[in-house]
């Protein structure tokens, strides 16, 4: 089954390495102009935007500090600007900053919510307004489709990690009350909870000694790869899925399902 999304536009948020560089491809595989926003690293932002390009598609990198108002404003206003109006928003940008939590300090927890928790608020509000403000656009059934990054931390405890699983923890329940809300105006809010994913900046955790170790946490036997996630996103981004919202989809080999109780503990 070949998935299209022509003439949509996509923004994605942290577009320019890992998870979010997977769905900017596969979004502008499918058809849709995307948007490829960063925040500090614009020459792999300029290279996923050359490699949608070379590929026939249409792309834009641009500068955004997810946690920023001003920021956030202004990238709304450029992809509009660019492409005249706004169809998918996938919310993928997220850090880690972690530390024991007697150790951790209120910079870190603040930085960590500000960009996992804080960002989706700021630019899943900017997305409402846009999607009220233009209405149907004539090129999906919904009004607009918002898909918030979770993980599988949203629902499994994280020790030395608190700040990182409180944010995603706060995020199922933010994308689900918000779902709720604007369910009536037709826009679909979905999140994606990934698990253990192969990506450069994880490389010392899936790979070798560790990797091994990794496995015995995912009943599935594998690690899994960028495009497990983006090929979700696509198709919850798709009206393939126009009957869902409020859902969060686990792509986690079977992590969330604890298996270390598979003998019964």
């Amino acid at each position: 089954m070949h998935i299209e999304l022509n003439d949509q536009v996509a923004l994605v948020t942290g577009g320019d390495s890992g998870i979010g560089r997977a769905i900017c491809i596969a979004f502008a595989a499918a058809g849709a102009r995307v948007v490829v926003n960063y925040n500090s690293s614009r020459d792999k932002a300029d290279d996923v935007v050359r490699q949608i390009e070379e590929a026939g598609g249409q792309a834009l990198a641009v500068q955004c500090d997810v946690s920023s108002e001003d920021d956030v404003a202004r990238l709304f206003d450029a992809t509009v600007q660019a492409f005249g109006g706004l169809d998918i928003l996938v919310a993928n940008s997220g850090i880690q900053k972690d530390a024991p939590f007697a150790d951790m300090s209120l910079d870190d927890w603040k930085a960590v919510l500000d960009v996992n928790l804080t960002g989706q608020f700021l630019c899943a509000r900017a997305a409402v307004k846009r999607f009220r403000q233009q209405g149907n656009r004539g090129r999906m059934r919904a009004n607009g489709v918002i898909l918030c990054m979770s993980s599988v931390h949203e629902t499994i405890p994280w020790a030395g990690h608190v700040n990182y699983a409180a944010s995603k923890g706060g995020m199922g329940m933010f994308m689900r009350s918000l779902a709720q809300e604007v369910a009536k105006e037709r826009i679909r809010v979905n999140g994606i909870a990934p698990g253990a994913i192969r990506t450069p900046i994880n490389e010392d955790a899936t790979e070798g000694k560790a990797g091994r170790k990794l496995l015995e946490l995912i009943p599935y036997g594998r690690i899994g790869e960028v495009g497990d996630v983006a090929s979700l996103a696509l198709f919850l981004a798709s009206d393939l899925a126009d009957y869902m919202t409020g859902a969060t989809v686990y792509v986690d080999g079977g992590m969330s399902l604890y298996p270390g109780f598979e003998d019964n503990g």
